[in-house]
């Protein structure tokens, strides 16, 4: 079940679509994004990870044929207030039955678990809709140390498991589990960052053999020479330490790459790294290019990608590479396949 929320991890619904035409099931959130993967041609399964909250919700779910999940006793009352709505429509949704194992975002806990199970049990044999499934998200999956941790993946997924009706299945695994503990990751698994070619923790992306699925690219747009002493950027962060060469690039924080990466950020221009140098402006950033360069403008650019993970540009900026994935902004001009 591939995971397309924040418009595919930022990659665009449209663009990726084709390459999930092999997934068993896609989930999202947003109801009208459902009904986007519809109007595409998505006729498998499409699971509502945060679920449905009234009546409204849950008549839009039924007419795209939408499961979704259950995570608190509210959904669970307004599940019941629509029981004849839910008897008489053709389409009978899976529901998944979300459990809070130490994440302490969404789910029942220890305490509403059996109530919770029993409640919809009664609910799927009053409609005729198919045996739910048990599903929980793991606080901890990208632990160095799986067996280290507050709340294991270990131990959650033995909670799980102690409450779990022996013909439900479950859906446990998000990439950080499938990749990191696959024995834990249930019977059917939700990779997300992963399948966009991004690290999950705690190792690399290469390490697990993933591709990027995105690269930010653009291209010098202008060299100056600058002598020792002198400075480059907003606020005269960066000082050259000898006479080097700036080259300009179009990117900026408008576009979507880190106003507060560091001086030093690696930054790939035809065919090599150089190190950011200043701040980031809204459509422009410089590096060093080093004393004797020979790049000249139309230089091809680099800023995340095949030849220079999101994840080594996200560490160096204090974030994670799903924030920059998504933050791309819709002035940047898409290439697919390019």
């Amino acid at each position: 079940m591939a995971v397309v929320k924040a418009d595919g991890y930022g990659h665009g619904l449209s663009r990726i679509f084709t390459g999930l035409a092999n997934a068993d099931a896609l989930a999202l959130l947003e109801l009208d994004r459902a009904g986007r993967l519809r109007e595409m041609g998505w006729s498998k399964p499409i699971l509502l990870l945060e679920g449905c909250f009234d009546k409204p919700d849950i008549e839009q779910a039924l007419a795209l044929r939408c499961d979704w999940v259950i995570h608190n006793q509210q959904q669970l009352a307004v599940l019941n207030s629509v029981l004849p709505l839910l008897r008489h429509t053709e389409f009978k949704p899976t529901f998944y039955l979300k459990l809070n194992t130490g994440m302490n975002r969404l789910g029942f806990d220890k305490g509403q678990t059996q109530a919770a199970i029993a409640s919809l049990t009664d609910i799927v044999a009053a409609i005729g809709a198919p045996t739910p499934v048990m599903m929980t998200h793991f606080a901890n999956a990208d632990a160095s140390d799986l067996h280290d941790t507050a709340v294991s993946p270990a131990h959650q997924h033995a909670r799980l498991m102690d409450a779990k009706p022996p013909h439900w299945k479950a859906c446990l695994g998000n990439s950080a589990a499938i990749l990191n503990c696959p024995d834990l990751a249930g019977d059917i698994v939700r990779p997300g960052i992963a399948i966009y070619g991004a690290s999950c923790g705690p190792h690399s992306a290469a390490d697990y053999g993933l591709r990027a699925v995105m690269s930010l690219k653009s291209e010098v747009i202008a060299v100056q020479s600058v002598k020792k002493g002198q400075y480059a950027g907003y606020g005269s962060r960066w000082q050259a330490r000898q006479d080097t060469v700036i080259g300009v690039i179009a990117c900026g924080y408008a576009d979507g790459y880190p106003r507060h990466a560091p001086d030093g950020t690696p930054v790939w221009v035809q065919g090599r790294r150089y190190p950011l140098a200043g701040r980031v402006s809204m459509d422009m950033m410089t590096v060093d290019l080093g004393p004797a360069s020979e790049i000249k403008p139309g230089a091809p650019v680099e800023l995340w990608g095949n030849h220079l993970p999101v994840d080594e540009i996200a560490s160096a900026s204090g974030t994670i590479g799903y924030e920059l994935l998504c933050a791309v902004t819709p002035r940047v001009p898409c290439l697919i396949g390019s």
